[in-house]
């Protein structure tokens, strides 16, 4: 009983390594989709090719203008469903079904050759029994009386139904047989596919997508300031907290902080979560928790230089807390600030003063008694959180969903719930505004966060306990030297 279950082990472990290995290799040759990014830059022209052209693989146009002035950074991937086409794609999704076949096959057979070896293993003792009777019969028949032998034949009785077991058990060894061929044809077709592939192996892959990623980074680093005109749809990065909170990275330029920071609720929280990566914020992990000296109030903080900027719970202060000393540097109260739900945004919250950085700075957003109510931006000093410059927009803040601040102009929305749009734009640098037109898909129908980061060019936002991102399009204009 013992050598085919031996086979059975032997094949499944090899199932597992091929199992493996298409798992890791099959997602990076068809897991390509077409898609055109495009992005600022500077006005002049670089083009660089990971592969000779998009039909066969990616392309990227970093830095370009086009007729209208506006700069372009754009990467071409292959063409849709172009890896679907690919006859090795079509062999190795064969091959998988046929992985996917075998393996259910052993997993049944590997369950009931253990269901039959147990069976033969209950009855192991009522054959030795008929055994010892058979040698005593044997060695002298007269000592089998007709008493001897109905018990002899009683026993040899019970002993009958497994005769169909071993039938099946023999009839699945031949199986295991023939699966075991089927593997090993599998595996000779898999390496002549690997062999095949050559530079287009998975490590080969992931490397040449980690340049492409660095190449876009790059590019986006060469924009410049522009006008928003468009959001993307949103990008759940997780399901976390309750329904108000906020959650971002360090929005200084440049860095190389990749920590992410999370904070449930609105109303005298204290504690902040840090994980390492993004990556590890979508699983929950590798985190580590600060407590800070005194609670916030609102979702308006923000990450600047290492450093946490917040609105100290029942006052208008402005709290900067040093993430790796775990210490205030500074506080400083926001003069003639309202607080405690006295000039919130449209869903309250505590939602008074809200603080976000942008490629210009640190800016808080507020109102005062003074100013009825609308909505004052003043930009600080980082260090000191003396207020440099202040302007007031003229827009009521309770009518106001969120608001977030990109290239020195503040963008509200005229909603928190579903759908809400884009609906004012205030530019410091003329100190005028506008009423806009920007719709983007409230998801979760209710945004109790919305911040821009500078580094990233994202809105982050917290949406009914939901860690949601967005992408934005700039409009930039280029003058060259002759304009």
């Amino acid at each position: 009983m013992s050598v085919p279950m031996l086979k059975i082990g032997a094949v499944l472990s090899t199932m597992a390594m091929v199992t493996n290995w298409m798992s890791q290799t099959l997602p990076s040759l068809v897991g390509l989709n077409g898609t055109t990014i495009s992005r600022g830059g500077t006005s002049e022209r670089i083009v660089s090719a990971l592969y000779p052209s998009p039909e066969e693989g990616w392309q990227i146009y970093s830095s370009a203008q086009d007729a209208d002035g506006k700069c372009i950074c754009t990467v071409v991937a292959p063409a849709q469903n172009m890896c679907n086409r690919d006859p090795r794609s079509r062999q190795l999704r064969q091959l998988m079904e046929k992985v996917q076949n075998i393996s259910q096959s052993m997993e049944v057979l590997d369950l009931r050759t253990y269901r039959d070896l147990q069976y033969v293993r209950n009855t192991e003792s009522l054959m030795k029994v008929v055994d010892g009777k058979l040698k005593v019969a044997s060695e002298n028949p007269r000592s089998l009386n007709p008493k001897g032998f109905q018990e002899l034949k009683d026993k040899v009785t019970q002993l009958l139904p497994l005769l169909p077991v071993l039938e099946q058990y023999k009839a699945d060894a031949k199986m295991i047989l023939r699966l075991r061929e089927e593997v090993r044809n599998l595996s000779v077709v898999l390496m002549a596919i690997q062999e095949e592939m050559g530079a287009y192996d998975y490590e080969e892959l992931r490397q040449r997508v980690l340049l492409l990623e660095t190449r876009l980074h790059s590019c986006m680093q060469k924009l410049g300031c522009g006008k928003l005109t468009g959001v993307s749809n949103p990008i759940t990065v997780r399901a976390s907290g309750s329904r108000f909170g906020s959650w971002m990275t360090d929005t200084m330029i440049p860095s190389s902080d990749n920590r992410v920071w999370s904070m449930d609720g609105y109303f005298k929280g204290r504690r902040v979560l840090e994980y390492r990566t993004m990556n590890d914020f979508m699983k929950g992990q590798n985190f580590v928790q600060h407590l800070l000296p005194h609670p916030w109030a609102g979702t308006g903080h923000v990450v600047y230089n290492g450093s946490l900027y917040y609105n100290k719970y029942q006052s208008n202060i402005v709290i900067k807390y040093h993430f790796r000393s775990r210490s205030v540097l500074v506080q400083r109260s926001l003069s003639g600030a309202g607080y405690n739900n006295t000039f919130p945004y449209s869903w309250g919250g505590s939602s008074d003063i809200d603080l976000m950085a942008d490629e210009n700075g640190l800016w808080a957003v507020y109102t005062t008694i003074p100013n009825a109510g609308n909505i004052v931006i003043s930009r600080l000093e980082p260090q000191t959180l003396e207020v440099l410059q202040t302007w007031d927009t003229g827009f009521p803040k309770r009518s106001a969903g969120e608001s977030f601040m990109i290239c020195g102009t503040l963008y509200v929305t005229n909603s928190h719930l579903a759908g809400a749009k884009i609906y004012f734009a205030y530019y410091t640098n003329t100190s005028s505004y506008e009423y806009t037109d920007i719709p983007f898909h409230n998801q979760y129908s209710h945004i109790s966060m919305m911040d821009y980061n500078p580094r990233e060019r994202v809105l982050y936002t917290w949406n009914n306990g939901h860690q949601v991102l967005y992408n934005v399009t700039l409009f930039q204009v280029i003058k060259t030297s002759g304009d």
